[in-house]
């Protein structure tokens, strides 16, 4: 147990000496209430403090669905630590644009936290992202500190690569 404490540890300071070096996110480009569910409309500005996953995915694709234990079980595990998890939905097909579907989705699937829509890809390429899905952990201060491609599974090491260092920014200082 003390060798885990230990390594996130040094990644916190680490992380701390290179936060200056990372890129801001950047805002979220849906303020109005239709783009959003499970929420009221979010901002990065506003969830300074705390550590933010964002997730980029659409309901069709099969392994963003595979991710979903893993991402539901992280969003349950941290969320008292300080973690916000924000889906962006960006679809892939037309049917995927219609917020209906959207929101029909979310819920068949039991997602729980919020969820903006990006029928345009204006946040996905304002993130210069490529990939569904994709993972970009944004620390107190509003940097992206990680990212992750592909799908993430409990006991992979890459996930747990990942969750090292989600663990590590939320034991950052607030």
């Amino acid at each position: 147990m003390r060798i885990p404490l230990l390594l996130a540890g040094l990644l916190v300071l680490a992380s701390d000496s290179l936060a200056a070096e990372r890129p801001l996110a950047p805002p979220f480009t849906a303020q109005e209430p239709a783009a959003w569910i499970n929420s009221p409309p979010l901002s990065l500005a506003g969830l300074r403090g705390k550590v933010v996953l964002l997730e980029f995915w659409t309901f069709g694709c099969s392994n963003c669905r595979n991710t979903l234990p893993w991402l539901e079980t992280t969003a349950a595990a941290y969320a008292a630590q300080g973690l916000v998890v924000v889906a962006i939905h960006t679809p892939e097909f037309a049917h995927e644009r219609v917020p209906a579907n959207v929101a029909r989705a979310v819920r068949e699937l039991g997602i729980r936290y919020p969820v903006m829509l990006d029928p345009d890809f204006a946040y996905w390429n304002l993130m210069n992202n490529r990939y569904w899905p994709a993972f970009y952990l944004v620390d107190r201060q509003g940097r992206i500190a990680a990212t992750a491609i592909g799908e993430l599974h409990d006991g992979e090491a890459r996930t747990e690569r990942f969750e090292a260092q989600l663990r590590a920014l939320l034991a950052s200082q607030r």
